[in-house]
């Protein structure tokens, strides 16, 4: 069975380690998987997206006109990719950049004020792991213990951001629960 992830925002918000870490988590798995970023010159600031293409067989092609699933971390993204994914994906909305929903009733919404929830755990810098860990625990695509140890991973460098990171993981979790 092959799903993609499409996850999209402005450059800056991390968007391609979310995309980097849910490929991460699936590789580690044993799934074949393909990680295509996608950003415009001006990196920061301008638009950034990333597909995720994770499968049980070998991937046939990079391309993806309907992903299965979205994370939008801001409204122009949502606005530009929610009408593409198929019927019955998750639909991340970062309800703090985003005040509209997708406007579809045939998706699993998920609406998750990463930002918000990113300042209460200590900085808005982990937004996109609040992101990925509650679009992970909803769409079930990848073992949740095997991402939290991506992540992990990702900050050995810096472990003094590990905890900051973990807390981000737990934090996303829950909203997803809607706890």
């Amino acid at each position: 069975m092959q799903k993609e992830v499409m996850f999209a925002g402005f450059g800056g918000q991390g968007i391609l380690l979310s995309a980097k870490l849910l490929a991460h988590a699936a590789m580690n798995q044993g799934a074949e998987v393909m990680w295509i970023p996608s950003y415009g010159p001006e990196m920061r600031g301008g638009t950034a997206y990333c597909t995720v293409i994770v499968s049980d067989r070998l991937i046939g092609s990079p391309i993806v006109k309907n992903p299965t699933h979205l994370v939008a971390m801001n409204r122009p993204s949502l606005e530009k990719f929610a009408p593409v994914v198929k019927s019955d994906g998750v639909v991340m909305i970062n309800s703090s950049l985003i005040p509209v929903r997708s406007g579809r009733d045939d998706v699993d919404e998920l609406i998750v004020p990463a930002n918000d929830a990113a300042i209460e755990v200590g900085s808005v810098r982990c937004a996109n792991i609040i992101a990925v860990a509650a679009f992970a625990a909803r769409s079930k695509m990848v073992d949740l213990e095997i991402l939290r140890e991506c992540v992990k991973s990702q900050f050995a460098s810096k472990a003094k951001l590990i905890p900051l990171n973990m807390a981000a993981f737990d934090k996303g979790l829950e909203l997803a629960e809607g706890k």
